[in-house]
């Protein structure tokens, strides 16, 4: 495998990883199902993702080339990178107003409720 290829591996697998915890009702994506999923899951599930987001990065450097040492600004700035790619997730599940029906009923038209 080429370096790009790896760097767009990663990058794709990091965007559907942020983005999963949000999509899913299931604990960890395979556990079983909770209807409203408490949102404190939904972070331990994005934490676990994001290891393994880094993990995946690391063993593909391993297999590049030599790994090299990271310092705590490295970690930082990829949790940051990481919830940035899970913003459209978060979006959708903790931010989206049901949608509003198309018609009123007449009971609503003539109480005056929009």
């Amino acid at each position: 495998m080429t370096q790009a290829a790896a760097v767009w591996l990663v990058l794709v697998v990091a965007i559907v990883a942020a983005n999963l915890p949000f999509f899913s009702e299931r604990l960890l994506v395979v556990g079983p199902r909770r209807a409203p999923k408490a949102f404190a899951w939904r972070l331990l599930e994005l934490l676990i993702l994001w290891g393994l987001t880094l993990a995946l990065g690391f063993a593909l450097e391993a297999q590049l080339g030599q790994r090299s040492p990271q310092q705590w600004e490295f970690f930082v700035a990829t949790g940051c990178l990481f919830l940035t790619l899970a913003s459209p997730g978060f979006v959708w599940r903790q931010l989206r107003k049901p949608a509003k029906p198309a018609f009123q009923t007449a009971k609503e038209l003539h109480d005056g409720i929009v």
